[in-house]
This record gives C-alpha cells, structure tokens and sequence, in this order.
C-alpha cells in the first residue's frame, strides 16, 4: 500500500469509526487489482465491512448512504471506488 492509499485508508477508517461508532470495522485497500484501469488514477479502489447499530432495521440503499454521508465527497478523499458490507449487530 502507498503511503498515499495508506492515509486515505487511516481517514476512512477514523470518519467511519467517528460517525457511525462501529462495533466491528475492517477495510481493505484493492487497488492494486485495478492497475491500468482508468479510474485507477483518479483514487483507490478500497472495502470496507463495517457492524453497527445504526444499521438495524434499515435497508441496504439506507445503510450506504449512512456510509457515504460519513465519508463526504469520495473523489475529493481520492477514493475511486468503494465496497460497502453494512450489517446490523446479530447479521453476518
């Protein structure tokens, strides 16, 4: 991982963990499996699974948008592409 990806991983993590208090967090940097794509230059390619509460009871489109509002803008955090696994508390 660049030092570069590696600060845009420690920022997601740290926004994630802040705003949506997670019981569980785990992120992986996967853009080294799309060098020479296109979009690779303009931001990594990352996953993230995340457990918490906040997403009991809501639906999948529900708990990415709760991802993504704890995010901000992607592009600016040089974030090309994100996987998101949001499950409640008790889902695996």
């Amino acid at each position: 991982m660049s030092a570069n990806a590696a600060s845009v991983a420690q920022a997601i993590e740290t926004d994630l963990r802040l705003q949506l208090n997670p019981e569980s967090l785990s992120l992986r940097d996967d853009s080294h499996l799309h060098v020479g794509h296109a979009g690779a230059r303009e931001g990594g390619h990352f996953t993230v699974r995340l457990v918490a509460g906040c997403f009991a009871g809501r639906n999948r489109v529900t708990r990415h948008r709760l991802v993504y509002d704890a995010l901000g803008p992607l592009g600016a955090r040089g974030i090309h592409a994100l996987v998101i696994e949001a499950l409640a508390p008790g889902e695996s």
